[in-house]
């Protein structure tokens, strides 16, 4: 499943499952979010700003720049001296400001909201073609630092309109899923530039093997829902065998002629219920059908049909080769620096056991070329991975999210982390709410099964912001 937001690689990313992911996540891939994308009512704003960036901050000859967009909100802005709240966009198109529980946040603390695409993803592509050799610039590392010049550079502008100089205001940082792992990665590399940051189902551990994402749907599911997933996946593995063009032809996914795509795609379905917040719109009917001795097969196909049938394309790895797309993108940084390869346990898994480390480092060859595969210790070493030495980093996860696995869930004065715990609390639940997608505006909790043990550790997270903000107001500096 892809993380960008949501989340997904597609990692990102872009259409949704229920109606369609953040923001941030996309493509067949570890995808993380998926974002709604229709609906002005979704978004605080939708006016394009344009800054020129650095293609390479790393080459000192490479003076190359590229346009990349972003959005303003000052509805709520406390001028002149009121913080600046940096919503860091991830594995998808950045098509505004969404009107989630950022948009309470901002009117609590009187701050200006500020986001920036992504460097490769919507319109903020350096390049026409997304060959290999052009995504050598698509990084976490290039993207970190687009958000350093980003961040500067409204300063500079802020002080400009308000005829000032060598001021800064507070600014603190946000993101969800990837995006949230590049909130904590933030103010790990630049904490000088940032009073802190929330860090929501932060994915900050690049996993090669990751297991424990199958397990957690496990979980998530419960022993019922568990069982008719674990059978359907047996039934399907069978009739792939005998009748792949009927069986293909079902689910309406005949163009994946690759088998590991369709199980991939097949798989993703079911994640997505539990990773969003419907669990039940999965699990009822199948556990009805089970009850009623109807084919199961049938059920889940119709299941798939309607909440994620949009999607099959970004699961085609002839599609993914394709150098105009963006389903492209998420996987190339998922081939390259994180993997998250969500491969079936040796026992008891829910997905295929086809669904292996082979599929997914034939699927990087195939993709982008002969050496292509991710470095996660390379990519572990430079963040940290769950051992991240950081400071006012709060991170925030959802308990049926499958993501959290790949996140800081333990707790520390520096870097405090809060699990929120309900029946239907997935990816991103702190600032979303319930369901975590389709959007729901302002976050709001009260479709949460517990809504009081989200906006428990939303008070959490207001109390830190509050604290690091006066630390910083009280030093005269924009950070800590």
């Amino acid at each position: 499943m892809k993380l960008a937001g949501a989340a997904p690689a597609a990692i990102s990313i872009t259409i949704f499952i229920f109606t369609l992911m953040v923001e941030s996540s996309g493509a067949s891939a570890p995808r993380l979010l998926r974002r709604p994308l229709s609906g002005n009512n979704y978004y605080l704003t939708k006016e394009e700003h344009w800054i020129n960036q650095t293609l390479d901050h790393f080459s000192p000859y490479d003076h190359r720049q590229f346009k990349q967009r972003y959005y303003e909100y000052l509805d709520h802005f406390r001028a002149p001296d009121g913080p600046i709240f940096l919503r860091i966009c991830g594995e998808s198109a950045c098509n505004g400001i969404a009107n989630d529980y950022m948009a309470v946040l901002a009117k609590k603390f009187g701050a200006a909201v500020v986001s920036l695409e992504h460097r490769y993803y919507g319109k903020s592509s350096p390049f026409q073609l997304l060959t290999t050799k052009n995504l050598r610039y698509l990084s976490s590392k290039q993207a970190l630092f687009d958000l350093a010049v980003f961040r500067q550079y409204y300063q500079d502008s802020l002080n400009a309109k308000l005829n000032r100089s060598n001021i800064d205001n507070p600014w603190f940082v946000f993101g969800v899923s990837y995006s949230g792992a590049l909130s904590a990665w933030f103010r790990l590399k630049f904490p000088h530039l940032t009073c802190g940051s929330l860090a929501s189902s932060a994915v900050i551990l690049a996993v090669y093997n990751f297991t424990e994402f199958d397990k957690q749907i496990g979980e998530s599911a419960g022993p019922e829902c568990k069982s008719v997933l674990q059978e359907i996946t047996q039934l399907v593995d069978e009739r792939l065998g005998s009748n792949e063009k009927a069986l293909k032809t079902l689910f309406s996914a005949a163009e994946l002629k690759n088998n590991g795509d369709f199980l991939y795609f097949l798989a993703d379905a079911a994640v997505t219920a539990f990773q969003y917040g419907n669990p039940d719109k999965l699990c009822v009917p199948l556990i009805e059908a089970k009850k009623a001795g109807e084919d199961l097969v049938e059920a889940y196909a119709t299941y798939v049909k309607e909440y994620f049938v949009d999607n099959v394309e970004s699961y085609n790895q002839e599609h993914l080769k394709e150098t105009d797309n963006s389903d492209r993108l998420w996987w190339f940084q998922v081939c390259t620096e994180v993997a998250y390869f969500q491969v079936a346990p040796s026992n008891d898994s829910i997905r295929s056991s086809k669904v292996d480390t082979r599929y997914h480092l034939d699927l990087c060859k195939n993709v982008f070329g002969e050496g292509t595969s991710p470095d996660v210790t390379a990519t572990n070493i430079y963040y940290g991975g769950l051992r991240i030495a950081g400071s006012k980093i709060i991170f925030t996860n959802g308990s049926q999210d499958p993501w959290r696995h790949a996140s800081k869930q333990t707790s520390s004065p520096e870097m405090p982390s809060y699990i929120i715990t309900c029946h239907n609390c997935g990816h991103g639940t702190d600032i979303r709410g319930c369901p975590q997608s389709p959007l729901v505006p302002e976050g709001d909790s009260k479709n949460c099964s517990s809504p009081d043990a989200v906006d428990k550790v939303r008070q959490q997270v207001i109390a830190h912001i509050d604290l690091w903000i006066s630390q910083c107001q009280s030093s005269g500096r924009s950070s800590m």
